[in-house]
């Protein structure tokens, strides 16, 4: 199959499935049919059933996945019109922040010494609460695997877009920044993206939380693991 043809296909795959799985979630909001994982799940069934290699379908998914950093770089709007919200509640928001980024990594590390897991790998679900692009970086510098570190992430966003309600709940908390800290410290874009679903400070508030752990993740990602590992 010429590669044109093979990537318009593709991209047609990820967006329809896509789009049915947003189209799902708005009439059944449970939160496991976030369209992050159902969409994953159709298209890995359509791969699996059509015997389509992985290869071939990133022929056209590259050029989805090249989308990721200006679509990071575009949470800066909700972020500029927040921004006097953001300074006049800056005490908590570095503190969520800080809090938020430390605490994936350590708790990380520490499973992974409990558990005996094998360095590589440590180092590379170390960075999972990061967004991907600074995820891998971090992974690449600490020694370990970029796919595996993807693979974190993915799972960390989804389980924590998938829990959230549930926990809030739980916790009780109501506040949209408390929420939006929340989601964006522990489940990066796919969290953000959640956050969305309870307005607009909590949307500002996970987006600005995500750009901000980034930094900081990728400063204690190799102290985390020469502490801790």
């Amino acid at each position: 199959m010429q590669q044109a043809p093979l990537a318009l296909s593709m991209i047609l795959l990820t967006v329809i499935a896509y789009l049915a799985a947003a189209r799902v979630y708005k009439r059944y909001s449970y939160p496991f049919l976030i369209p992050v994982l159902t969409s994953t799940t159709i298209i890995i069934i359509v791969l699996s059933v059509f015997h389509i290699p992985y290869e071939s379908y990133m022929v056209g998914g590259q050029w989805i996945s090249s989308l990721l950093g200006p679509s990071v770089v575009a949470l800066a709007y909700p972020l500029y019109k927040q921004r006097r919200f953001l300074l006049d509640h800056l005490l908590p928001i570095g503190g969520g922040v800080l809090v938020g980024a430390s605490s994936g990594m350590v708790s990380v590390a520490l499973l992974a010494k409990a558990f005996g897991i094998n360095h590589s790998l440590s180092m590379s679900l170390i960075p999972k609460s990061l967004t991907t692009p600074v995820a891998i970086e971090v992974a690449k510098g600490l020694g370990g695997n970029p796919s595996l570190a993807v693979v974190g992430v993915m799972i960390a966003g989804i389980f924590g877009a998938i829990v959230a309600p549930s926990i809030f709940k739980l916790l009780r908390v109501r506040s949209p920044l408390g929420r939006g800290i929340a989601l964006g410290s522990a489940s990066h874009a796919i969290g953000t993206s959640k956050a969305a679903e309870y307005g607009e400070v909590a949307f500002s508030m996970s987006s600005v939380t995500m750009a901000l752990c980034a930094i900081i993740g990728s400063v204690l990602g190799p102290i985390v693991a020469w502490i801790f590992l």
